[in-house]
């Protein structure tokens, strides 16, 4: 398996002065959802152009989410099996059966950035169907009625335009930019306790140790969203070691010295349970690195979480204008968490307040040499938790993932993560316990559940299908929100297409009964286990 210093990131796919100008299917974001969806299209015959903002496709899973998250390994199955078995297959053929990386890439759940696109490249290179558009963003929505027809594009690099026109539309992207473009109703922030009578909804202070509501919890509505990160890749071999020699610009220590707080108070102690794949390293517990969720991968590598838990965690708020902002805005705001991510690396390494063992400890982790080659060895995609969420066919609260007793007669795909979401305001005035909006993983509420066909239909919008901003509530977007489960749901949306052209009706027409079977025969999981 080449390693992504060794690869053109164009050379799979073709590049934009040979895209083609229509396809059956055009799929926007090359999210691991996206790429499942393009390939499972094309696996039934269909021609695919397949457009990403970036110029590597794979999403967070090719950007520093080394780690699959996911619990019930046995509930997903289909294209995202499929991936953990290439993963597994790139580990031993490269390192042998007795290797240490064989056995830390954890039958392929786990795995280096670089091994995670090159396993994309391959699954979508093996397509001859599908080409790829590198380094594009939408600009526009073509429509006829409320059908969309064609989607308009500029290369990021060079300002050349074009317009791709397709039978059917898949929107891909974390943010749900196409269907907002195509008009598509949405939603943006949190709902109300009231909306849709989620406990856990709205301006919320959850003891995530004692599963209790705190007071300050008010469950109104609002607009915030929960914190971006970037989620890192570190070394821990010198040899591959890309230390930093100064900090990011404009670095402002004051921006962490929360997290001495958080230290005294005892906040950066070790959980009540430790639980395996969460990011709980004991010799990290009682120190400042505890500012950081660090799982071994393989090949001396690290995955690496911003943990969300510590009152000092500055990332809340700063996302505030990106989902509508233009391209510049999100820019800046993408610049702005990378400062602040490499200035808590810096902050934990360096400075003179922080206990020398501490810094010990935070000098072992750096930036590889060989990720990210191309971006400073940084990852390229900003972990955007949360969206847009489609107002779908079906809106997926709280209840249908915590009850364990709703069943869907479209059920296409089983979610099974807790809901888990980051923190939506930075500390506030008379804060001692948690963040406001953090919901650190409700293992004890969530059961394994069905999600049904409708939430990627748009209730007016035509030739569209969404499988990773779907039609959820904020509480319960906080389970769905995970790759593997992106993975099944874009595997849906591609053989729901196919189905869609097959009969020639538009998404929200397509048999269910045949989409049901066809996804079972490919290996998908659409029921859920009885409670």
């Amino acid at each position: 398996m080449p390693s992504r210093s060794d690869r053109d990131p164009t050379s799979a796919g073709r590049g934009p002065a040979d895209t083609p100008p229509r396809a059956d299917v055009v799929v926007l974001g090359a999210t691991p959802g996206g790429i499942a969806a393009a390939v499972a299209a094309a696996r039934q015959g269909h021609s695919v152009l397949l457009i990403e903002y970036h110029r590597h496709i794979g999403g967070m899973a090719a950007s520093g989410l080394g780690k699959s998250d996911i619990e019930h390994r046995e509930l997903i199955g289909g294209l995202f099996r499929e991936f953990t078995e290439r993963v597994l297959a790139a580990y031993l053929a490269r390192d042998g059966a007795d290797s240490d990386n064989l056995r830390l890439c954890d039958d392929g759940y786990y795995y280096e950035p670089s091994i995670a696109e090159a396993v994309f490249e391959a699954m979508v290179g093996e397509q001859p169907a599908i080409s790829v558009r590198r380094g594009a963003r939408l600009t526009a929505v073509e429509h006829s009625g409320p059908a969309v027809t064609a989607v308009k594009i500029v290369d990021r690099d060079g300002g050349r335009r074009t317009t791709i026109r397709g039978r059917v539309f898949v929107d891909a992207t974390y943010e749900g930019d196409l269907y907002a473009a195509a008009g598509a109703d949405f939603r943006l922030g949190r709902e109300s306790r009231d909306a849709f009578d989620e406990s856990h909804a709205g301006v919320v202070y959850y003891d995530y140790q004692e599963g209790e509501f705190l007071p300050d919890t008010t469950g109104a509505a609002d607009d915030r969203l929960p914190a971006y990160t970037y989620r890192l890749c570190l070394t821990t071999d010198p040899a591959n070691a890309r230390r930093l020699t100064e900090p990011p610009a404009g670095y402002d220590r004051s921006e962490y010295v929360g997290y001495f707080d958080d230290l005294a108070a005892g906040r950066l102690s070790g959980p009540k349970t430790l639980k395996p794949g969460r990011g709980y390293n004991p010799a990290h517990f009682d120190t400042l690195v505890r500012a950081l969720s660090v799982t071994d991968i393989p090949n001396r590598k690290t995955d690496v979480n911003i943990n969300p838990r510590p009152l000092g965690f500055p990332f809340p708020e700063e996302n505030r204008g990106y989902i509508e902002g233009d391209d510049a805005t999100r820019q800046r705001i993408r610049r702005r968490h990378r400062d602040l991510t490499l200035g808590l690396l810096w902050f934990l390494q360096n400075d003179e307040q922080i206990p020398a063992e501490h810094r010990r400890i935070a000098n072992g982790y750096h930036l590889p040499l060989d990720e990210f080659t191309d971006n400073g060895h940084f990852p390229f995609q900003l972990y955007v938790r949360e969206g847009r969420r489609l107002v779908g066919a079906y809106t997926l609260t709280e209840h249908d993932m915590t009850t364990g007793s709703r069943r869907h007669d479209d059920a296409i795909a089983v979610g099974e993560f807790p809901i888990d979401s980051f923190p939506c305001r930075k500390r506030q005035p008379g804060d001692t316990q948690v963040l406001e909006g953090y919901l650190g993983m409700l293992d004890a509420l969530t059961r394994p559940y069905e999600i049904p066909y409708r939430i990627m239909i748009p209730l007016e919008v035509e030739n569209l299908i969404v499988p990773v901003a779907a039609s959820t509530t904020h509480v319960a977007y906080s389970s769905i929100r995970m790759e593997p489960t992106w993975m099944a749901l874009g595997q849906a949306a591609g053989t729901a297409a196919h189905l869609a052209l097959r009969h020639d009706v538009s998404p929200r027409h397509v048999p269910v009964g045949e989409l049901q079977r066809l996804l079972a025969a490919q290996d998908q999981v659409v029921a859920a286990p009885d409670a």
